[in-house]
């Protein structure tokens, strides 16, 4: 057969497959493929983004939104609002078309096993730029991880990885795409280790560092993304700098709670003035509008501002007013319904906390490089925010190229990230999901737990019984060694308990008697949509064998029937299979 017939065959294509999903050398290559994809797509997002505020607020905005001079204040007031309504109506559009929520990639790999839409990239994408392109105070970190995850998430299904390696490769693209952004490795590798896979394993090491560089190299190429400014030269801290670094962590995580819960304040003040979910947008982004006749450092991502913070010595007044100002702004442009991410807006308002901190540092006789108190308290407020203690450390490095600096910024984050997780719990993309309901606290893959329902484990063939039958009768249809239980039903037919056989065969029971008496679990049943967790906890509580499943509680239909160590062993043996792929292992 010609090699061109044999490429194009059924078999060939099946052959690839085999081939890359069952090498590890063909998870790398997937994995950098998807961080190329990636970091292409992120660039041109970071494009788009600029060319529409180029179109809205004129070309000096290419130095960055947040610093733009000179616009109109109508421009400033009215852009804002504008972006809100257009993304308003297009979410009254998806709401009678697509009503169905984006999952994005920490929930497609906690709950769907890796699996994402290229559809929800495309909505999360349009979102994004209306939100970000018009002035609103959110990044475009959300549509990247969208858009990445999405196209390595197609990727991996095209060449039907298991589930394990799946969500591997939505790792993959979400570091190709953070890394695009701020033309940094290191970040978007951790950024995926930590958020979007939820654990570091050596055998995924060369995928997500692969994906990460080839999302550097494309996005460099293009040139969409926007790094963070270099800091180089920084001189090496002291003891006095990393004293200083405790304190400032600990206002970062104080500040970031205080943010978080600010969203959801704002959320739930406009839910209850605003009945109008399509209006909202556009009453927050008139707001967002009212603050940056102040300054326009709350406009956009605040790229701009946070290179001026870097680079510029100013009094502690301005910095104070437009730490407050750009926190209540992205709050109330998350809280409106805007689609982004805090991710820089919390490099910005660090990097503002730790300028800030210079000030009474010095009143104590503590001198310590501006820069560096920004520099730290950008990861730490980071690290609080967006849950990522690794990713921080590793920008400030990148930022910096100094490990001396990195030691330092180490010990912020940490204070930082505890202060989070003891006084609060969640970072802020978790807490968005505690807030619709979902109990997700990381990227580790519960879903398997939810897929392994009652309803799949259960035993259909079922031996039944009426309650009312003789024990004479019921030792000649259930002899000993035949079942271990059988279900009694009453006249209805519907549940009436479990029957034990060999309680049944006891000698002492007179033949002419019924089964009745010897009925257990009158109301302890399972559904069929429980989770295994959920069935475990129920044997346990009622110290049962095995239990029946009924339809619904209220019409006892029975259904099957599921015996504690059956489900015990198929539990463990999940377990044993998630905890195989969260270490890399073969299965």
């Amino acid at each position: 057969m010609p090699l061109r017939r044999w490429l194009q065959s059924r078999h060939a294509t099946s052959s690839l497959r085999d081939a890359v999903r069952q090498s590890e050398i063909g998870i790398i290559g997937l994995g950098v493929l998807a961080g190329l994809f990636s970091g292409v797509l992120a660039a041109l997002l970071g494009l788009a983004a600029r060319g529409l505020h180029w179109l809205l607020f004129g070309p000096e905005s290419a130095h960055g939104l947040s610093v733009l001079q000179g616009a109109e204040p109508l421009v400033f007031l009215l852009a804002p609002a504008t972006g809100g309504l257009l993304l308003g109506l297009l979410g009254l559009g998806l709401a009678r078309w697509r009503p169905r929520q984006p999952i994005d990639p920490i929930e497609a790999n906690a709950l769907h096993g890796g699996r994402m839409s290229l559809w929800d990239g495309v909505v999360v994408g349009a979102q994004n730029l209306l939100s970000n392109g018009f002035g609103a105070s959110v990044g475009l970190e959300a549509a990247y991880t969208q858009a990445g995850g999405g196209v390595a998430s197609r990727l991996g299904r095209a060449f039907g990885l298991r589930r394990g390696d799946l969500r591997l490769l939505v790792g993959c693209g979400a570091a190709g795409a953070i890394a695009a952004s701020f033309n940094a490795p290191l970040t978007g590798a951790f950024y995926a280790f930590e958020l979007v896979i939820g654990s570091y394993a050596i055998a995924h090491l060369a995928p997500v560092l692969g994906a990460a560089v080839a999302g550097t190299a494309a996005g460099a190429l293009i040139g969409g993304g926007t790094p963070v400014l270099s800091a180089a030269g920084l001189g090496a801290p002291d003891w006095g700098d990393g004293g200083l670094a405790l304190a400032i962590g600990l206002l970062c995580g104080l500040a970031a709670i205080a943010l978080m819960r600010g969203v959801t304040l704002v959320e739930g003040g406009l839910r209850r003035a605003v009945p109008w979910a399509w209006l909202r947008p556009a009453i927050g982004g008139l707001a967002v509008g009212g603050l940056a006749q102040v300054t326009p450092g709350v406009l956009s991502a605040g790229h701009g501002a946070l290179h001026l913070t870097f680079v510029v010595e100013g009094s502690a007044l301005p910095l104070l007013v437009l730490l407050l100002l750009k926190a209540l702004a992205s709050a109330i442009s998350i809280g409106a319904g805007f689609r982004g991410g805090l991710f820089f807006a919390s490099l910005l308002l660090g990097a503002l906390v730790g300028k800030l901190a210079v000030v009474p540092a010095a009143w104590l006789g503590i001198t310590i490089d501006p820069l560096l108190a920004a520099i730290i308290g950008m990861s730490a407020f980071g690290a609080a925010v967006i849950g990522a203690p690794l990713a921080m450390t590793f920008i400030a490095l990148e930022t910096t190229q100094s490990f001396a600096v990195a030691g330092v910024v180490v010990v912020a984050v940490i204070v930082s990230a505890t202060t989070v997780r003891r006084l609060f719990g969640y970072s802020f993309a978790t807490w968005r999901f505690h807030l619709r309901g979902e109990a997700i606290r990381s990227a580790h893959d519960i879903g398997w737990l939810r897929d392994l329902t009652v309803g799949k484990l259960m035993r259909r063939e079922v031996r039944t019984v009426r309650d009312d039958t003789r024990i004479s009768s019921f030792r000649r249809e259930f002899p000993l060694g035949s079942v271990t239980h059988v279900v009694a039903l009453d006249s209805a037919e519907r549940y009436a308990g479990l029957i034990l056989v060999a309680e049944a065969h006891a000698p002492e029971l007179a033949e002419s008697d019924t089964v009745a008496g010897l009925v257990h679990l009158k109301d302890q049943v399972l559904l069929p949509a429980l989770n295994a967790k959920q069935a475990m906890a129920l044997f346990d509580a009622t110290d049962a064998e095995a239990l029946a499943v009924v339809e619904q509680k209220d019409t006892s239909r029975v259904l099957g029937l599921l015996k504690a160590s059956y489900l015990l062993r198929r539990y463990s043996e999940e377990l044993g299979k998630r905890r195989q792929d969260e270490l890399g292992m073969p299965a």
